[in-house]
């Protein structure tokens, strides 16, 4: 190979040096607080302000994807934004990881070669997530431990389902490339095992959902371990966005539908 031949060969990222492990540790650190780390944050803090508040938990309500202004065209500017905003930290996951050669996003397990095979397996996953889920939460409202979740009449604006939809996807995007799929890479770099990544991942699934009271935060916890398992079993994550988005969309549109339908099974007043 001449030297104007070599020049112009890309230089393939897998034969650099590996970043050093404090390299990974703040890159961990800045991915985290840019995105579900900063939700963690978040969700102890308004734990911590319902469980210090005079009304018990089980009266407290929680607002899911409200409206953000009462003219529809700035309601419509805001929830597109904010779900703009959400996924740019899953665009930089995908920058830090990003390999020259097929399958560029292979190190987050997503590789195209079984799209159909995926959406399949995750929609059987809906299932197995999706029921036990829903009981965790009407225990929780029966214990009084869980905060009533209100959403967002679905007939508010012509926009509203899409954007319910897009929402789903953001969070099956940003929640399993980045808890599971970054997270389990940079790990296993660092030298952590299997065990400890999906521990690690599953605690802090739970804890940004600690804002929905601790069965919320347990129900996560499990799913987390769940999802975590099968990665590792399969190192494959399209069926858990789609598994993940399936059921934000069952919790986005069908709950407003259940809820209006049938407010006391709700404790809706």
């Amino acid at each position: 190979m001449t030297d104007s031949e070599a020049l112009r060969t890309p230089v393939d990222p897998d034969r650099q040096a590996p970043p050093s492990s404090r390299r990974l540790w703040w890159e961990l650190g800045i991915v985290l607080l840019l995105s579900l780390g900063a939700s963690a944050l978040w969700s102890v803090l308004q734990f911590i302000d319902v469980s210090t508040r005079d009304r018990p938990i089980g009266e407290q309500q929680v607002a899911l994807n409200p409206s953000r202004s009462d003219r529809a065209w700035l309601d419509l500017a805001y929830q597109l934004t904010g779900i703009a905003l959400d996924v740019v930290p899953v665009a930089l996951v995908c920058w830090l990881l990003w390999r020259m050669r097929r399958p560029h996003l292979g190190a987050l397990g997503i590789d195209g070669a079984r799209p159909i095979r995926d959406t399949a397996w995750g929609t059987a996953l809906v299932l197995v997530i999706g029921v036990p889920g829903l009981a965790l939460y009407f225990a929780g409202r029966a214990m009084g431990l869980t905060v009533a979740v209100v959403p967002s009449p679905l007939d508010a604006h012509w926009f509203t389902v899409p954007v319910l939809l897009l929402s789903a996807l953001r969070a099956g995007l940003t929640e399993e490339v980045i808890v599971v799929g970054y997270l389990f890479e940079r790990l296993r770099r660092l030298g952590w095992g299997t065990w400890p990544i999906i521990l690690a991942a599953a605690a802090l699934r739970g804890v940004y959902h600690l804002y929905q009271g601790v069965p919320g935060m347990v129900g996560n916890v499990a799913m987390g371990v769940l999802f975590g398992w099968l990665y590792a079993r399969t190192g494959r994550l399209v069926p858990l966005i789609v598994a993940h988005t399936l059921i934000d969309v069952a919790v986005f549109v069908g709950y407003p539908w259940a809820y209006a339908t049938f407010p006391a099974l709700f404790g809706a007043s």
